[in-house]
């Protein structure tokens, strides 16, 4: 079946239907040209007047091209005819004697809106489901049917540059408002107004709206010059020169403002081929092709929805969760505080946030007010009889957290699931005195929640399939990539943080300035380094964790005794002020050289960075490999996303298990012997001995 369906109107314009069979999302697939020239063939046999392109599905113009098509180019040669096969079918649309309009609801991404963008007009729905963008950055990619050089022309060099540098997905307002559609509209006359577009006549060369300043700016090669500088500079700043995809794009787009038109498309094409061929997209594409998957475990049928949650504990993770868990979910929240000031402090937590959303003209007003009226609080337990799930997140005590499962089970129903969301404790223990443990489950949020996109679900040997799946089902709601992981101490993203946490401060203890070594692991690929992050969470929560760590794993989990030093001098991290950085004053974050007397290290450098990177991430990669050994994640692949939706593991790296297949485990294991020579906890793990001698990789 062809993926369009086509019928003429009494006025001799063509209604062309995009429905991929059998698929809830349109994407473009390798027969598309060929569809897409039958299409544009026939309308010329039937002399029609106009064309009008409208999806059938419900929630989708097009949500981008198959990134399966991408996997199927073996060579540079393969995925430069993708793109080149784009170009001229796009190029044959676009010079269609008779005027062409993309009528768009639902998502328009990637080769969707290239499509959209060869057309000669674009009207959207108003819809919040409708979202235009140019994301192939976040896959390593560059846009290749059009998109560098189209979009340029219509929003103007610095937004363009904008979107597709961060993959921005724009609302209609803004789509409007710079240009990218000719209007947006209410869904019921979206075909109505294409229709009256199309018969308007093909449009008259258009200029990008632009403010004074902006004008001046693109309008002649010097102030051009200045935008494209400043963007590479931007782009290496934050990249630290390891994604290639960001500098392509600015070639690209530079290329479509000062080379001819052919020299231009083929600028985009060949820097998309070389893109295709390369380690980095090819290890984001491998992330992307995982959530994909992972979105398809644990799906029961029939499982009841979770409608109703209640949050235990008005701090940040309990206002976090709160906030997702009304605005992602759109489910109504109690929450529970032993004091007013603590509901008082949720409340204004999801307050500020929408206030931002209600002043960028992502929500109304009234949709804020909305919102915020599905959010209430209590000191009791008042209105707790009929909730779905109760979130626990309080102290790591585990006593306190026992006692609010009996309270729980007390207060409402026989099926409330009581989600815990503790760091470290192991969630049978937290079961042990429930009369249900059955409903018992631990919700591992990371700080802050509403950023974060990663969920740890860990239920205990006895937790009912029924509670793992609707779990599941409902941290999807919020917005959430879960992994479910097996019931140990630490779980998995913190078990695989600890040593890596504490090979950084022993560093520091040896003499490695702060700065160096939070410098070695971003120049490496992490958002933060160690020490820096470790302010963000707090060293007195790291001196908590440790010990339980220790306890259930062993010595090569103890912390470094400068945590307790720390936490004795009240030094906190960034929520008191001061940690191994200070937060105060002008000059904002610093690192605090009084650590060093405090610990009594006086600063001596030996390692270079990459020796600092190596030895922290050494001790990550050894722990990772016992955690899949031991079944706390299911595979390689689970590992690999917790480590990067987690604590922000290189992504262009592909995740710990990826990065230890592209090393080999010889060399692996060869590295951790060596640091092993100096300190024991180094010893290779024996899952990674045994792989290193098979000549085995996690991704066979």
């Amino acid at each position: 079946m062809s993926v369009f369906s086509y019928e003429l109107n009494d006025h001799k314009v063509a209604i062309v239907t995009i429905d991929v069979p059998g698929e809830k999302m349109n994407t473009l697939r390798d027969t598309f040209a060929d569809e897409l020239l039958e299409i544009i063939a026939k309308s010329k046999q039937d002399d029609v007047t106009g064309m009008v392109f409208i999806s059938g599905k419900d929630d989708n113009f097009i949500a981008g091209a198959d990134i399966k098509m991408l996997d199927s180019a073996k060579t540079r040669e393969d995925a430069l005819a993708i793109s080149e096969m784009c170009h001229k079918t796009f190029f044959k649309l676009a010079d269609l004697p008779f005027p062409t309009v993309a009528a768009i609801h639902g998502v328009a991404l990637g080769g969707g809106l290239e499509f959209a963008l060869a057309c000669d007009y674009r009207v959207c729905t108003e819809d919040s489901k409708t979202k235009l963008g140019l994301p192939e950055v976040q896959l390593g990619l560059l846009p290749g049917g059009g998109g560098t050089q189209r979009l340029p022309k219509l929003v103007g060099i610095q937004k363009a540059l904008e979107w597709m540098l961060t993959g921005k997905q724009v609302r209609p307002k803004q789509a409007k408002k710079a240009g990218l559609v000719d209007d947006s509209v209410p869904h019921s006359i979206l075909l109505d107004v294409a229709v009256k577009l199309a018969r308007k006549g093909k449009p008259k060369p258009r200029k990008p709206k632009l403010d004074k300043i902006s004008q001046l700016l693109e309008s002649n090669p010097f102030g051009r010059n200045i935008i494209f500088k400043k963007a590479q500079e931007n782009v290496e700043k934050k990249t630290g020169g390891h994604y290639p995809a960001p500098l392509a794009i600015i070639k690209a787009v530079r290329a479509s403002v000062e080379l001819d038109k052919l020299k231009g498309y083929k600028t985009e094409a060949e820097g998309f081929a070389d893109l295709v061929m390369s380690e980095v997209s090819r290890s984001l594409r491998g992330i992307f092709f995982a959530t994909t998957e992972m979105k398809k475990d644990f799906q029961g049928e029939d499982l009841a929805p979770v409608k109703r949650v209640a949050v235990l504990g008005g701090g940040l993770m309990g206002a976090g969760i709160t906030h997702v868990s009304a605005v992602k979910a759109g489910t109504p929240v109690r929450i529970k505080d032993v004091a007013h000031q603590g509901i008082s402090n949720a409340l204004n937590y999801s307050y500020k946030i929408l206030t931002q959303r209600q002043k960028r003209r992502i929500i109304s007003k009234a949709e804020m007010q909305s919102t915020l009226n599905m959010i209430t609080g209590t000191t009791d337990y008042s209105g707790f009889k009929h909730t779905d799930m109760v979130i626990e997140a309080v102290f790591e005590d585990l006593d306190l957290k026992q006692s609010m499962v009996a309270d729980i089970e007390r207060e409402c129903s026989e099926s409330t699931i009581f989600a815990s969301n503790t760091s470290s404790l192991p969630i049978g223990q937290i079961a042990a005195k429930a009369t249900r443990p059955e409903n018992v489950i631990g919700l591992h949020y990371f700080s802050p929640v509403e950023k974060m996109p990663l969920v740890e679900i860990i239920p205990h040997e006895t937790t009912s399939d029924e509670v793992i799946a609707r779990t599941v089902a409902f941290a999807r709601k919020q917005g959430k990539t879960p992994i479910v992981v097996k019931d140990k101490a630490g779980f998995y993203v913190n078990r695989i943080l600890a040593p890596y946490v504490n090979e950084a401060a022993n560093l520091l203890l040896a003499g490695e300035p702060i700065e160096k070594i939070d410098q070695a692991l971003v120049e490496f690929g992490f958002p933060v380094g160690p020490l820096a992050l470790l302010d963000e969470v707090g060293v007195d929560i790291g001196s908590k964790i440790a010990p339980i760590l220790e306890k259930e794993l062993g010595a090569r989990f103890k912390a470094p005794d400068a945590f307790a030093r720390m936490i004795d001098s009240k030094r906190l991290g960034r929520k008191s002020g001061r940690g191994f950085y200070t937060y105060e004053g002008k000059k904002g974050k610093q690192v605090d050289e009084s650590v060093y007397e405090l610990l009594g290290v006086t600063p001596s450098p030996k390692l270079n960075k990459q020796e600092i990177a190596n030895r922290c991430v050494a001790q990550m990669l050894n722990e990772a490999a016992r955690c899949l050994d031991e079944g706390i994640i299911r595979n390689a692949r689970d590992g690999d996303i917790g480590a990067i939706f987690g604590i922000g593991f290189p992504p262009f790296l592909g995740g710990p298990f990826s990065y230890m297949d592209k090393k080999g485990a010889n060399k692996v294991c060869s590295e951790l012997s060596t640091y092993a020579a100096d300190n024991p906890v180094f010893t290779p793990a024996e899952p990674l001995l045994a792989m290193a001698e098979e000549g085995k990789a996690y991704y066979e």
